[in-house]
């Protein structure tokens, strides 16, 4: 007698195909959006830097100030009646570790949006467990980045923070969101050093409005501070939405 097949969704084979590729896609939003609404997580500030910083390195500092800041917005989050903002880093390793660190050591849950790279990414050990993810595709990463961002803190970092840096600065640019997200960036000597933004002005490239769109900070507390007055929190949390809001069909 010929053994019943396995359903399509219980296929291994199948699901880890080509043809399963816009499964795989889209468990990669299904998958954490379940989870951020059983956790009832709305809104959060995104941590992106550099995985290879190391204590006692040229960048060494930020590891700290890192930690200090996401302490200081978790402690303030915590004491809110309403909705809360929750820490986002990418879950790896250097910077993304400080800011998970500082949210635990306030006593508070961060979001760890890992990825599988072959090297320096691994999740580290202060990601509360339930939002800790694994993803394969980087812009179903990023969409998550985006999706439940009030704010955004970029820390000094290569290729990978300049990628998610400027996603969200081209999606502010381009009016593709449906609420203003405060765009700071930590460290102004390294960040002014690395990229010439009143040149990208100059050369007529960007206009000299896009360079509100972000704003330079070099202390914890100056951050924490600018972060408060910036976000705006619901007064009662509501589950994230099935898919982000258009701007041109807002009831869509």
């Amino acid at each position: 007698m010929m053994p019943t097949p396995p359903l399509a969704y219980h296929d291994p084979g199948f699901l880890d195909s080509d043809e399963g590729r816009p499964i795989r896609i889209v468990s990669e939003y299904l998958a954490p959006l379940r989870a951020f609404n059983a956790a009832g997580v709305t809104a959060s500030v995104v941590f992106f830097g550099s995985a290879r910083v190391r204590a006692g390195g040229p960048l060494g500092r930020y590891l700290e100030e890192a930690t200090e800041l996401a302490r200081l917005v978790t402690e303030w989050s915590r004491s809110l009646p309403g909705e809360r903002l929750i820490v986002c880093s990418g879950g790896g390793p250097g910077i993304m570790e400080a800011a998970n660190r500082g949210a635990a050591l306030a006593g508070g849950r961060s979001v760890g949006l890992n990825i599988g790279l072959p090297q320096e990414q691994r999740p580290n050990p202060y990601i509360t467990p339930e939002l800790g993810f694994q993803f394969h595709y980087f812009f179903m990463r990023k969409l998550w980045f985006a999706h439940l961002a009030r704010a955004l803190v970029a820390f000094p970092g290569g290729f990978g923070t300049f990628d998610e840096l400027f996603e969200i600065l081209t999606l502010a640019q381009t009016r593709k969101l449906d609420r203003s997200i405060p765009v700071f960036l930590y460290g102004s000597a390294f960040w002014k050093e690395v990229v010439n933004f009143e040149a990208l002005v100059r050369h007529g490239t960007i206009a000299a409005g896009d360079l509100r769109l972000f704003e330079f900070v070099d202390e914890p507390r100056v951050a924490f501070e600018l972060i408060k007055a910036g976000v705006r929190l619901a007064p009662q949390p509501k589950p994230a939405s099935w898919f982000a809001k258009s701007r041109r069909h807002p009831d869509a």
